[in-house]
């Protein structure tokens, strides 16, 4: 059992070599810390906005999207949303948004998680935080894509608006309505985050790659000693 704990967790630094080297095995464990601020305080901010430019709204309108909240214009985009037939925004992604904060926290724990062990099963804690980026991108896209090409026929303009896809990033827009759309500062460091977690596994790597291998090495020298004893 021991054995499978420390090929998990992996070979621990002996005191002699980190003070020989330091920075070696304190930059992957910096790099992690960095990453989980960025992670966590990316709950504070938006992860996505748009503006929607509508005849009865000359100065625009505007939705905001935390990870775990919607503010903004929110009352009168579903009004206007309500006669093409689409349904209200609070409906998108409610367990998401439920979820999220306690999503990030989880992730927060794993990357210090990883941080702690010292072989390649690290990187698989890690992998949640890496990934979110994409997912909350393709969750977006999924909604926008559901609420858009599900519009109610019953609606009153059921008749002109046929089922569309609504632009998730950039420039878009139906009919005399239209939309711009953008990645906000708590997405953008989300995005940091999962880049600088990928760049502490390099360092990982380089520090405690060499500390398994020397530890394979001795061990397989032992097996050989034991054997050769028992002759």
């Amino acid at each position: 059992m021991g054995r499978v704990m420390e090929s998990l967790i992996g070979p621990r630094v002996p005191v002699v070599e980190l003070r020989a080297r330091p920075w070696r095995y304190l930059t992957p464990t910096f790099l992690f810390m960095a990453a989980r601020v960025l992670l966590l305080v990316s709950i504070f901010f938006p992860y996505w906005h748009m503006e929607l430019e509508a005849p009865q709204y000359p100065n625009g309108l505007f939705l905001t999207a935390y990870v775990n909240h919607l503010s903004g214009d929110v009352r009168e985009i579903d009004g206007l949303n309500h006669y093409i037939g689409m349904r209200p925004l609070g409906e998108a992604a409610a367990f998401e948004r439920a979820a999220a904060v306690w999503m990030i926290i989880a992730m927060f724990l794993l990357v210090e998680g990883a941080a702690f062990v010292h072989s390649k099963w690290a990187v698989v804690l890690a992998v949640p935080a890496i990934l979110f980026p994409l997912g909350f991108y393709l969750d977006l896209v999924y909604w926008m894509t559901t609420f858009g090409q599900n519009l109610d026929p019953e609606a009153p303009l059921s008749s002109s608006v046929k089922p569309f896809t609504p632009t998730v990033i950039g420039e878009g827009g139906i009919g005399q309505f239209k939309t711009y759309a953008e990645f906000g500062n708590g997405y953008w460091m989300a995005v940091a985050g999962a880049v600088v977690v990928i760049v502490g596994f390099v360092f990982h790597r380089r520090a405690y790659k060499p500390l398994a291998e020397r530890a394979r090495m001795a061990a397989a020298g032992g097996a050989g000693g034991a054997g050769g004893g028992g002759v």
